[in-house]
């Protein structure tokens, strides 16, 4: 495989994701500058294309290591528990702090949320 086939996959994915050059930056870690130089075909280090490929849910080959909805459930998930983190801190704060069952209702709502419902779109954001 070559480094430009490899940069196709990435890009093939990251659309399919609807994840923009921005957030994918800030979701692996890495610059802007230095998302764009890779995908542009530059040189960057190894650590640089691992980062990429693993919030991306590929291998080094640009193979799938992590099905497409798998990902995407992966994160409605990790976006719903830290969404509801806030609301049982502030909560907590005002000492009334939620019930557990209260939660769990929460994080299977807020996960239906960003997998279809209106913030849909909003799931990739950082």
């Amino acid at each position: 495989m070559t480094h430009l086939e490899l940069i196709a996959k990435i890009e093939a994915r990251r659309k399919k994701l609807n994840i923009t050059i921005v957030n994918l930056s800030k979701l692996s870690g890495l610059g802007t500058r230095t998302v764009n130089r890779f995908l542009a075909g530059k040189d960057v280090k190894l650590s640089t294309v691992e980062q990429i490929t693993n919030l991306l849910g590929l291998d080094f080959a640009g193979n799938e290591v992590v099905a497409f909805n798998d990902l995407q459930r992966r994160r409605a998930k990790e976006k719903a528990l830290f969404m509801v983190s806030l609301v049982q801190g502030t909560s907590s704060l005002e000492m009334q702090g939620l019930e557990d069952e209260s939660i769990r209702k929460m994080l299977l709502k807020m996960e239906k949320e960003f997998l279809t419902g209106s913030y849909r779109n909003k799931l990739w954001v950082a």
